[in-house]
């Protein structure tokens, strides 16, 4: 097996990153959408999983991560065919003003006491353009750094997006505590995030026409056949690469064992945790959690390019799988609230490691005019893959959320993604 290192990636710092006018506007547009990210889906699992005037069981908790997760793996296919078509400044500025609007709908949703299918189909709609806004933003990137300095590019990028998205959800909480826990109080939290959406859209707009690709187009004139062909495009592009096809396999075990972890975590929780001192249960708790998780991402934004410098992104990429399992099996099944945000800490960093060295590969070797679509795919199969996991396990996990069982299975299912990986690279070397 020979290992993927990339020493030339080394050599540029977050600082040099930030030099950069095109990289930093591309930043800070994704620093305002993931903020805004951020505020909705803390605003939204307040209104629906941590409400006192609503209900939440293990299927209505699988039900909101389907809306988190499904709506981009349905449109996704055929958006990616659109990056790979349409001028991505533009398709940033517009899709972050049209996500404004479905969040001023949604939210206003809450606050009249909408649940179900109403509620949900607002919530799709807001997700579903938010990962089209993320999309671009990936497929974009290569246009506005050196080819050589992706990892570290993607590492910055990714790694400070998902923090401010982090401090996103803590503005929700606070927002909450201002106007209520209620249906009028998490309209109103949730509501705040559409001034994200138009910074956001206001930063993108700054780019020049044409400045984020695509450079070329090897699509058929006819729009709606290239938009069909979405999906088999995206496929064949990821197939063609077998390090991307082989990140394929390791991301898929990941996102199945993280939706596996994730559900007993937020049912722990509700029902079963209380209160530990400074450790919190409830809502609260759930901060406390993605602060853990911000902190896992900040660690792996750091660590990942050295780590792929120096050992290569073969074994890092098994490392990470190795040290999830660990942590699930050893930290996960004790099932205290130490243990299981320490559990989400270290699971957290090796997943972003995962995605990262996935990210960088996607870039680096797929074409720029077929990579909106392999991103796309990309979005498509692990959002289902967790979808289908979370949904397996709301079926049989007790209410309490204590299940050893599916602890096991997705410690397992980590080591099988590890096997698989093996078995894609060799094949393909």
């Amino acid at each position: 097996m020979t290992a993927s290192a990339e020493p030339a990636a080394k050599k540029i710092g977050p600082r040099a990153f930030l030099a950069m006018p095109g990289f930093r506007r591309l930043l800070f547009s994704r620093f305002a959408a993931q903020w805004s990210d951020g505020v909705f889906r803390a605003g939204l699992a307040g209104a629906v999983l941590f409400n006192p005037e609503r209900g939440a069981d293990p299927l209505t908790i699988a039900g909101g991560f389907a809306v988190l997760l499904l709506p981009y793996s349905v449109i996704g296919p055929f958006a990616g065919a659109l990056l790979d078509r349409w001028d991505r400044r533009r398709v940033l500025v517009l899709a972050n003003l049209l996500r404004g609007l479905a969040i001023v709908l949604a939210s206003a949703a809450v606050g009249f006491g909408l649940a179900g299918t109403e509620l949900f189909v607002l919530a799709l709609l807001v997700e579903g353009i938010s990962r089209f806004v993320g999309s671009g933003m990936s497929a974009s990137l290569p246009h506005v750094v050196p080819r050589h300095t992706l990892v570290t590019a993607n590492a910055v990028a990714t790694t400070l997006g998902s923090i401010v998205s982090v401090i996103g959800g803590g503005c929700a909480i606070a927002l909450r505590a201002l106007f209520g826990t209620g249906n009028s109080g998490s309209a109103w939290a949730t509501s705040f995030a559409v001034l994200g959406t138009i910074v956001a859209a206001v930063v993108a707009a700054r780019f020049a026409r044409g400045s984020l690709g695509p450079d070329a187009v090897d699509e058929p004139d006819d729009a709606f056949v290239a938009v069909a062909r979405g999906l088999a495009d995206g496929g064949r592009a990821a197939l063609a690469a077998p390090t991307v096809t082989a990140g394929f396999v390791a991301l898929f075990a990941h996102r199945a064992s993280y939706g596996i972890s994730l559900l007993l975590t937020v049912l722990l929780l509700r029902y079963s945790f209380t209160d530990l001192g400074l450790l919190k249960a409830g809502l609260p708790g759930l901060g406390q959690l993605a602060v853990g998780a911000a902190a896992g991402i900040l660690l792996a934004g750091f660590c990942t390019p050295r780590l792929v410098s120096r050992f290569g992104r073969h074994r890092v990429v098994l490392a990470s799988l190795l040290l999830a399992a660990v942590s699930q099996a050893g930290l996960g099944l004790p099932m205290l609230l130490p243990t299981t945000l320490l559990a989400a800490f270290l699971i957290t960093a090796a997943g972003q490691v995962l995605k990262l060295c996935v990210d960088s590969a996607v870039q680096r070797d797929v074409g720029d005019e077929a990579r909106g679509r392999v991103f796309a795919l990309y979005d498509t199969l692990f959002n289902i893959t967790q979808v289908v996991a979370v949904s397996i396990a709301a079926a049989v996990v007790p209410l309490d959320g204590r299940s050893p069982a599916l602890l096991l299975v997705a410690t397992a299912v980590y080591l099988l993604g590890g096997v698989g990986y093996l078995l894609a690279i060799r094949r393909n070397s």
